[in-house]
């Protein structure tokens, strides 16, 4: 679809201050805000200030989280004392801590065993490496970063634990070395050939802790109960002004300019600020969730997520994350603002994405990147943020350098005008303009390809029919619903049956589990429900283990199944409605 900017759209994107911004963002930045912190409940109480001032409904809440502050890292090899930092929910060793022999594995993957040793490797710490490397056996991992270290949260938890997931902690501790350490431990390496030991120390601070949630509302006026979530998290690492009071300061704006203008609001918009983002693996909006699910599954028809925008030098801007479903919507407003081309990336599993259970459909994570090149930050960020173009949001991101300086007044003037262009236009249109025909397809593909593997060990027939049927409804959903001028009444039901679509979509597309619980924070593919699908074709003909696969399968195959057949059966009322 293709926006064309007019009042008040243009007068709100012209209206946007670079300059209050980046006052916003000297303010909010001003101190180190761990979650949980005093440091971190005063940006909350600012931001509750400005709000208020601006006129929103605004509720600080509390509530208890599980946050895990990284205090103190040493490493000694060979006498030699070596720079070093420890991650969020590593484990800690205590004083005395450990003594083992270094191991280096340029790729993790593929390791068999490092049983005993201290793996030294490439990368950023990630729960995914960090998983690899427990299971291989070793006593502790050494992640070599690029120019600076970057702080991490390496549990697999996502949210507060609960019995079920907390085995899933880590359980060695974890520390990260800037390039040059990284250097020099693999040259002491090379010169000793009968092996070296090293010897590291972390202490990190693990524990409930009660955590702050801002909400701040603007009512709409025809349908007040449906809204807008537009979110993003306070809490940094260090001062943190790209991640995240740059981004704070564009929700601060955008209430700000909505309240001042008076422009009416069809639906509400609800702006939040998480705590536990960097620190608790996002148990700031999973509490959120958890304790509003039934609100949020049945009246929030989009959420926009906004992190580390306005940093100097991000010029690209096409490839944020989005769904399939909200790609074309949410990347009209880029081209028309900025004339660059949106490709858009899938949602990995992070970013306080904590609402796909309950169907929500998303847009954005981050939106503007730094242009990819050869050096070495920009090839070590962009092996955690993918990208075509784009290779991250900056080698000061989770570092001790995110400060001030790392931002361009521009960039976050130009970042805010899209998002209060795609806020503004998601509170006030009639019908959101959800893409489900490709998010079938995406689904579609997915199916297909499982089913390739398969072969004719599960049959995929009756879910790729109903794919199909669904892929043309959406197109036809597209055509006559989107492009019609409802009445209110009639746009009301029209927008409840599209959002029970994206109730039935977006979970197959992105839930492996419940759609109560929440995942673990480990990026899924397409329709992860069927992941396992590569398990039954490598099983032997005829096995007891071929039946064991083929039986859960099936079960799986039938949720997609029926959940597809749902889909359908609103579909079908749209098209004819």
């Amino acid at each position: 679809m293709a926006i064309k900017l007019e009042e008040p759209h243009l007068k709100l994107v012209e209206a946007v201050s670079a300059d209050r911004l980046m006052a916003f963002t000297e303010r909010l930045s001003a101190e180190v805000r761990l979650s949980g912190s005093e440091e971190e409940l005063r940006a909350f109480r600012y931001a509750k200030e400005k709000m208020d001032e601006f006129g929103a409904e605004t509720e600080l809440s509390f509530h208890k989280g599980l946050i895990s502050l990284p205090v103190e890292a040493e490493l000694t090899v060979k006498g030699e004392n070596l720079a070093c930092i420890t991650h969020s929910m590593s484990a800690s060793t205590g004083e005395e801590g450990i003594n083992g022999e270094l191991l280096y594995v340029k790729e993790l993957k593929g390791i068999l065993s490092s049983e005993g040793k201290i793996i030294l490797t490439e990368g950023i710490a990630t729960p995914g490496a960090v998983e690899i490397a427990e299971k291989s056996g070793a006593l502790a991992a050494i992640f070599i970063n690029g120019p600076w270290t970057h702080e991490m949260t390496i549990s697999r938890v996502w949210g507060n634990p609960t019995p079920e997931t907390r085995k899933e902690f880590p359980l060695i501790p974890v520390i990260s070395v800037a390039e040059d350490e990284g250097n020099r431990l693999k040259t002491l390496l090379e010169a000793d050939a009968e092996g070296l030991d090293a010897w590291l120390k972390t202490v990190v601070d693990t524990g409930w802790r009660p955590i702050p949630t801002l909400v701040a509302e603007i009512k709409g006026e025809v349908e007040p109960e449906k809204f807008i979530l537009f979110s993003g998290h306070i809490d940094s690492w260090h001062h943190g002004a790209m991640d995240n009071a740059g981004a704070n300061a564009t929700m601060l704006e955008v209430a700000r300019l909505i309240k001042e203008q008076q422009l009416p609001l069809r639906r509400s918009l609800r702006i939040v600020f998480w705590s536990g983002h960097s620190h608790g693996r996002y148990s700031g909006s999973t509490h959120y969730c958890d304790s509003h699910w039934e609100d949020i599954r049945e009246n929030c028809l989009l959420h926009v997520y906004i992190d580390s925008v306005g940093g100097k030098g991000a010029a690209i801007l096409g490839e944020s994350n989005c769904m399939a479903e909200t790609k074309k919507y949410g990347g009209s407003f880029v081209e028309a603002l900025t004339g660059e081309k949106f490709i858009g990336k899938r949602f990995g599993r992070g970013g306080d994405q904590s609402f796909w259970g309950a169907g929500v459909p998303a847009l954005f994570m981050g939106l503007s990147e730094q242009p990819l090149s050869d050096d070495l930050a920009s090839r070590t960020l962009v092996k955690l943020f993918g990208g075509v173009k784009s290779g991250g949001f900056g080698w000061w991101w989770h570092t001790t350098e995110d400060t001030l300086d790392k931002l361009d007044k521009e960039n976050l003037r130009r970042d805010c005008q899209v998002y209060i262009s795609v806020i503004y236009d998601a509170c006030s249109r009639k019908v959101m303009p959800l893409n489900h025909a490709e998010g079938v397809r995406e689904l579609k593909s997915a199916l297909e390809g499982y089913a390739e593997i398969a072969g004719n060990r599960l049959d995929f027939r009756k879910a790729l029919e109903r794919a199909e049927t669904l892929e043309k409804l959406g197109e036809e959903i597209n055509q006559i619903v989107l492009e019609t001028d409802w009445p209110d009444e009639d746009a009301k039901s029209i927008n409840q049956q599209m959002l029970e679509i994206s109730h039935q979509l977006i979970p197959l597309n992105y839930v492996s589990g419940d759609i109560y619980d929440q995942d673990l924070a480990m990026n899924q593919p397409v329709l992860p429900l069927l992941k396992d699908v590569i398990l039954l074709a490598e099983t032997s003909p005829g096995s007891d283990t071929e039946l064991e696969w083929q039986t859960i399968l099936k079960r799986r195959l039938n949720k997609v199944e029926y959940g597809l057949l749902q889909a359908i059966k609103t579909a079908r009322l749209l098209v004819n409605y």
